[in-house]
C-alpha cells in the first residue's frame, strides 16, 4: 500500500499544542509552573549540540509531553534552551511520524510501500546480511550511524553488532576531527577551563561559532558577564549573523582566514608587550621560536587576507592583550576548513602568548570531551574488534557506494547496511555521488528512522524508531561539563521500537547474542558503563538528574602543565605522530595534504581559494531552526526558516544582474543548483552563505546545498569540510 506511515488514533486525544515563539537572546522559557494536572519530568536534549541541555518536560496524566524547558537548578543550561527544543511535542506528535516497519513495494525511491510485521522486517534485515556476507564477505556489510541521538547506549550499541560479525569499521569523520586536532596538539587534552566562567569573565571572544543559533547556553554566560561584569563580547565569523548583533566588536573575516587574524593578534602582542613572557617561559615549548616567526605577519599582511582592516586588528589585538581575563569560546566553524586544524591550533595559541589560561575566566575552550573518562568498551564491544577490518570514512559514502577503490580501501564493495541516526542522503557531502551509490540494484539498505527521511525514501526496509522521552540513555556534554540522565518519560507509540531493540533483535538472528555486552535492557547498560567508569549508577542520577565532571581549576586551566609529556603547550605540533580524538587508524594514516601544514602557527591556503573560474566562496552555515537536518520536518521550523535561499552581497547581485528573491545557479565541479537570492549586506562581496541544512526536495530541482561539498579528507586526520567550497554564480535564465 502507499503509507502514511502511521494510525493517529492515539493523537486524538491530545489537547491543542503550545508552541513557545523563538527566545530572545539568553532568555529564559517562562517557567510556569506546571498545570495541576502535570509533573515535571527531567531528561536532558539528545541532539548533536554541544549543549546537551537539562530539560524539564511537563508529563501530562495520560502520558503525554507538553512544555519543555531548561532546567533553572542546572548551572550550565540555566533555565534557557533553544526555541526548536522548547517546542518539541510538534515533534513528538507530527502527523507524518513513521510508524509501522515498511517494506519497498517499488523501485527505490518510488515511494511505494507495504506495511510489514516487526518481526517480518528484522527477518528480512537480517537475511540480506547473511547472502551478503557469503556472498562478498563480512566487509560488505557496513553499519552506518552518527549523531542523531548522542545517547550512549542507542547511539553506540551498532558498534556492538558491528565487531561482534566483523562488518566495515566506521570512521567518523564528518564532524570534529579538523577542529579536535587543532586544539589537542596544542594542549594535548581535549579540554580547558570551566565554561560557566564566561560568567566570570571580563571579555569573551566567541569564535567561529554563531551560538544565538546554535548553542545559545553561551551567550547566557556570555550576557551574564556582560551585564555584571561590564564583559566585552568580541564575534569572529564569516557574516554578519545573530551572534554578531549580540558583539561589542564584530570581526567579519573571509572564509578560511582565521589563522591569520590570530597571527597578527600573537604579533602585536610581542611587539607591544602584551605578551607573557615570564608564562610561556614556563608554559610554552618555543616562545622565542614562535617570536621570531611572527615577525613578519603584522596587521597589514593579516588584513590582506583576512578582509579586515589594520585598525580592526590592532583594536582586538588591544582588547584582548590589556584583559587579562579574556575567555577565548572556539566554535566548530573551525572544523568545516580544510585549514581547520590549523585556524584552531593558531586561535589556541592566542590565550598561551597572552597567558589568559592563569586567570578565572580566562584561557581557550573548544570542548570538554575528556573529562568525564566515561567507560564505554562493553557498550561497543571492543574486545571483539579486529584491527584488520577496513575502516570507512562516513564523509566518503558517495564515493565508497559507488566503487571508488581508495574509499574502499581497495577491497570489495559494500552491499548491505543498516542505518541508524543520520541522513546521508542529505546531510553528506557529494550528493550526486551519494544518490547514485544508493541507487544501486544490488545494495540493500535498512534505515530505522523517526521520519521518511530522504535516505528511508531510498532504503529497502524502513523501521520506526523511538525519540529521546521514550527510551532510557546516558549522555555527557561537550560544551559544558555534565554527565546527564535521559530517563524514559512516556511510552513510545505501540509500534515503535529503540534502537538497542534493533540491534539485540538482529544480534539474536545473526548468532551473536551471546557476545559480550549482548542481553542487557538500556537501564542496564547505563548501570554498566557507570559503574565500569567509576560513577554513581542510575538510581543515583534519577534523584540528581546530573553528575558535574569538571577538574579543578588548576587542571582545568593546565596549571600543573599541559597534557603534553613534557608539560608544554605546543606551538610547534606535531601534526602526524600526536595522538587526538578520533585519530584514523594506522591503516588509514594521516590524510590530506599534511605535508603543507606550518611549523609555526601560521594561514596556510589548503583552502578552496577562489580563482576567475569559481569567484566566491560558499560556506553552508547552519539555521537557527534546524539543527542538521533534524526539525526540518517540523512546520514552525519550516515556516520560521522560509525556504533555502544563498545570500549574496548587494555588490555582487549587481554585477551579475542579480534581484532580491531571482532565481539563481549557482556550481563547481560537482554539481550545480538552483536556488533563491537574497541579496542582504550580512554577507560580504566574493562570500555567498547557504543557511539551514534544507531537504533535498525543498529546492527547487530535488538537489540540495551538498551537491556543491566536497569529500577530499582534511589535513591531518579527516573531515568534511562542508564550509569550504568555491563556487560559480549567475542568474538562472532557464
Amino acid at each position: 500500500m502507499n503509507s502514511r506511515h502511521g494510525e493517529f488514533f492515539w493523537l486524538l486525544a491530545i489537547p491543542g499544542l503550545e508552541y513557545t515563539n523563538a527566545m530572545n537572546i539568553a532568555t529564559p522559557i517562562d517557567a510556569k509552573s506546571p498545570k495541576s494536572d502535570t509533573r515535571l519530568g527531567h531528561t536532558a536534549c539528545p541532539h548533536d549540540c554541544p549543549s546537551t541541555c537539562a530539560l524539564e518536560v511537563e508529563l501530562s496524566e495520560d502520558g503525554r509531553i507538553g512544555r519543555v524547558r531548561g532546567a533553572n537548578d542546572h548551572s550550565y543550561t540555566a533555565g534557557v534552551i533553544c526555541a526548536k527544543v522548547a517546542r518539541y511535542a510538534e515533534r513528538l506528535y507530527h502527523p507524518e511520524r513513521l510508524m509501522h516497519p515498511l517494506r519497498r513495494s517499488g523501485a527505490k525511491g518510488a515511494g511505494e510501500w507495504q506495511q510489514i510485521s516487526w518481526d517480518d522486517a528484522l527477518d528480512e534485515i537480517a537475511e540480506a546480511f547473511v547472502k551478503a556476507e557469503a556472498r562478498d564477505g563480512s566487509e560488505a556489510i557496513w553499519p552506518y550511524f552518527y549523531a542523531g541521538t548522542m545517547g550512549w547506549v542507542q547511539r553506540d550499541s551498532i558498534d556492538r553488532l558491528r565487531h561482534a560479525k566483523r562488518y566495515s569499521g566506521f570512521f567518523s569523520s564528518i564532524c570534529t576531527n579538523p577542529a579536535w586536532t587543532g586544539f589537542t596538539v596544542a594542549t594535548g587534552v581535549l579540554r580547558g577551563p570551566d565554561p560557566r566562567e564566561m560568567g566570570r569573565t571580563d571579555c569573551v571572544v566567541i569564535w567561529g561559532t554563531n551560538a544565538v543559533s546554535t548553542q545559545v547556553n553561551v551567550m547566557t554566560h556570555a550576557i551574564k558577564a556582560r551585564k555584571e561584569r561590564g564583559a566585552k563580547i568580541v564575534v569572529i565569523d564569516i557574516y554578519d549573523n545573530p551572534t554578531m548583533k549580540q558583539a561589542d566588536m564584530a570581526l567579519i573575516v573571509r572564509p578560511g582566514t582565521d589563522a591569520a587574524l590570530a597571527c597578527a593578534v600573537m604579533h602585536i602582542a610581542f611587539r607591544d608587550g602584551y605578551a607573557d613572557r615570564d608564562y610561556m617561559a614556563k608554559y610554552a615549548d618555543d616562545p622565542e621560536g614562535l617570536e621570531a616567526h611572527l615577525k613578519t605577519r603584522t596587521p597589514q599582511w593579516a588584513a590582506d587576507i583576512t578582509g579586515l582592516s589594520a585598525e580592526e586588528i590592532e583594536a582586538f589585538a588591544r582588547l584582548v592583550g590589556a584583559t587579562k581575563k579574556t575567555f577565548f569560546r572556539l566554535g566548530y566553524g573551525f572544523t568545516r576548513q580544510r585549514n581547520g586544524a590549523v585556524a584552531m591550533h593558531a586561535a589556541a595559541s592566542v590565550a598561551t602568548v597572552l597567558g589568559s589560561w592563569q586567570y578565572e575566566g580566562g584561557g581557550a575552550f573548544h570542548s570538554n570531551s575528556d573529562i568525564f573518562r566515561m567507560n564505554n568498551a562493553e557498550l561497543t564491544g571492543r574486545s571483539m574488534k579486529n584491527a584488520d577490518i577496513r575502516m570507512l570514512d562516513q564523509s566518503q559514502i558517495g564515493r565508497v557506494l559507488t566503487g571508488d577503490p581508495v574509499a574502499l580501501r581497495h577491497r570489495g564493495p559494500v552491499t548491505a547496511m543498516l542505518i541508524q541516526n543520520t541522513n546521508p542522503a542529505n546531510i553528506a557531502p557529494e550528493q550526486r555521488l551519494v544518490r547514485r551509490g544508493f541507487a544501486r540494484d544490488e545494495l540493500f539498505v535498512a534505515v530505522h528512522e523517526q521520519f521518511m527521511t530522504e535516505t528511508a525514501e531510498i532504503a529497502d526496509i524502513v523501521i520506526p524508531a523511538t525519540m529521546f522521552v521514550e527510551h532510557d540513555d546516558i549522555y555527557r556534554a561537550g560544551g559544558q561539563n555534565h554527565i546527564l540522565l535521559g530517563p524514559k518519560l512516556v511510552e513510545p507509540p505501540p509500534t515503535v521500537r529503540t534502537n538497542l531493540f534493533v540491534i539485540e533483535e538482529l544480534a539474536k538472528r545473526l548468532g551473536v547474542a551471546d557476545r559480550p555486552g549482548f542481553g542487557f535492557t538500556a537501564r542496564e547498560m547505563v548501570d554498566r558503563v557507570l559503574e565500569s567508569s567509576g560513577l554513581p549508577g542510575y538510581d543515583y542520577f534519577l534523584e540528581h538528574k546530573w553528575f558535574d565532571r569538571q577538574p579543578a581549576f588548576e587542571e582545568a586551566h593546565f596549571l600543573n602543565g599541559f597534557a603534553h609529556p613534557d608539560g608544554k603547550f605546543h606551538f610547534r605540533p606535531d601534526w602526524i605522530n600526536q595522538p587526538a580524538p578520533n585519530k584514523p587508524p594506522a591503516a588509514i594514516g594521516a590524510l590530506g595534504p599534511h605535508g603543507e601544514l606550518p611549523v609555526f602557527p601560521d594561514q596556510v591556503d589548503v583552502i578552496e581559494v577562489a580563482d576567475p573560474e569559481h569567484p566566491f566562496r560558499l560556506a553552508t552555515s547552519p539555521a537557527r531552526n534546524f539543527l542538521n537536518s533534524s526539525f526540518s520536518e517540523t512546520k514552525t521550523s519550516r515556516q520560521k526558516e522560509g525556504r533555502p535561499e544563498v545570500m549574496i552581497n548587494p555588490v555582487d547581485a549587481e554585477a551579475n544582474g542579480i534581484a532580491h528573491g531571482d532565481l539563481v545557479r549557482i556550481g563547481n565541479g560537482r554539481g550545480d543548483l538552483r536556488i533563491h537570492a537574497r541579496i542582504t549586506t550580512e554577507v560580504r562581496p566574493g562570500v555567498l552563505i547557504a543557511e539551514g541544512l534544507w531537504p533535498n526536495k525543498a529546492h527547487v530541482d530535488g538537489e540540495g546545498i551538498n551537491v556543491l561539498t566536497g569529500a577530499d579528507p582534511v589535513a591531518p586526520y579527516g573531515g568534511a569540510a562542508v564550509h569550504d567550497n568555491k563556487v560559480w554564480l549567475r542568474k538562472d535564465t532557464v
